[in-house]
């Protein structure tokens, strides 16, 4: 089976945004045994959506196009596919509604344009889009003029916004890819998430017990990104089940001091999990991070059970107010010192009653480092209802990977303290 997968937005050629589509896409497709094998970036411009959507016609099983099916003139990607394919447009009344509906729920007039998004080629599924306006459409390209072999072809086109774009294809494309082409054999996926161990470490830990499972069939993979690397285990065929609980049973041996959580989890979600289930809370004192930590602790729905506050003192006026850092240890120590991180830390579970706080102080850069601190010195404070500790840390990063960074080495911390 060949996936193809066609991003537009001249967005995306001059740099402006990430394209996220992509890796998104081929992570969620190659999970589930669809391996996408040609991706392409182009332009909102008509010659470009049409050759690219033409010539993946000629090749893929499967095209998945994303964007160009808003209301503004740059969205062209429906329109060019049904004269691409000689489907008529016709206008869906319960689209329509929604569009109303949507607009209504915001007290807002609904804009005339946005009707244009109601038009669905003849013989398109309707991929309902409760975050949006823009539905989603799926054709089945049978008889497939562009093919040179007798076999349909599937288009699927999806929003551009991520965030109805992702639950659109979770919600209906994944359950339709996997009705019309079922996988021929059993495919098993499951992703470990580590923390605290570089990706180098994490292949030496696992690689020989796993070798021979691997020249047998077992897929292995590693994706490292800023604080964390993930392991991933596949396999197809009627053992595949067997093959990667096997594995399972070694990584998770070889690397459990690391691993904090399976496939799509990520660090926060965990931890407030584990908060959450011994009625635990907690406390932060934020600094070098600028937030960090709390924005990615409140983006955990029930973040509020565990989270009772979070302060960021940037200065040492802030921090002697707001948490009570003294000013002889300011003086004494600096800023980014140990001693300032273990008074933030206690300082901030004192004032909010919380079980737990964090803390951070650091040098995010580039400037403002020293011999003895240089740029990316961190100090991570923990302190807890026994004892207080502090971490010290070198992240020689930009300043957003180092906030990244630093946040997940404070929650990693926190969570091996974890009763």
């Amino acid at each position: 089976m060949k996936v193809e997968l066609i991003n537009t937005g001249t967005e995306l050629m001059l740099g402006r945004i990430l394209n996220t589509h992509q890796q998104w896409l081929c992570r969620q497709l190659a999970d589930r045994g669809y391996v996408v094998t040609r991706q392409v970036a182009i332009a909102d411009t008509a010659l470009d959506i049409e050759q690219a959507v033409r010539e993946a016609l000629t090749r893929a099983d499967l095209v998945i196009a994303t964007g160009g099916l808003g209301p503004t003139s740059d969205d062209l990607t429906r329109d060019l596919v049904a004269r691409l394919l000689g489907r008529e447009l016709r206008e869906d009344a319960a689209i329509l509604d929604h569009i109303r509906q949507f607009f209504d729920r915001r007290g807002r007039a609904m804009p005339e344009r946005t009707r244009v998004q109601a038009q669905v080629p003849a013989g398109a599924i309707v991929l309902p889009n409760p975050n949006g306006t823009a539905p989603g459409l799926a054709l089945e390209v049978r008889p497939n003029p562009f093919r040179p072999d007798p076999l349909p072809s599937w288009l699927v086109m999806l929003p551009g916004p991520p965030r109805e774009l992702r639950p659109m294809f979770t919600d209906t494309v994944v359950p339709l890819v996997q009705r019309v082409f079922p996988q021929d054999a059993p495919f098993v996926c499951r992703t470990f998430r580590t923390t605290g161990i570089p990706e180098s470490a994490v292949e030496d830990t696992i690689d020989d017990p796993l070798r021979g499972m691997v020249a047998a069939g077992l897929e292995l993979g590693y994706c490292a990104r800023p604080g964390q690397v993930d392991v991933r285990l596949a396999a197809h065929g009627v053992d595949a089940p067997a093959r990667v609980r096997e594995a399972s049973r070694i990584v998770t041996d070889r690397l459990h001091p690391w691993i904090y959580g399976h496939d799509e989890e990520d660090l926060e979600t965990a931890l407030i999990r584990e908060l959450t289930a011994r009625r635990l809370t907690l406390a932060l004192a934020e600094s070098c991070t600028g937030g960090c930590l709390a924005h990615r602790l409140t983006n955990v729905p029930g973040a509020s059970a565990v989270l009772l506050a979070g302060l960021v003192t940037y200065s040492n006026e802030a921090k002697q107010t707001f948490l009570g850092v003294r000013a002889e240890t300011l003086a004494a120590h600096g800023a980014v010192s140990e001693p300032v991180a273990r008074e933030m830390a206690e300082g901030a579970r004192t004032r909010s009653g919380a079980d737990f706080a964090l803390s951070v102080t650091g040098i995010a850069g580039p400037s403002g480092g020293s011999a003895e601190k240089p740029v990316g010195t961190v100090f991570i404070g923990l302190a807890t209802p026994s004892s207080t500790v502090v971490s010290r840390q070198l992240n020689p990063y930009d300043r957003e990977t180092f906030k990244q960074v630093t946040a997940q080495q404070a929650l990693d911390l926190l969570r091996r303290a974890l009763p």
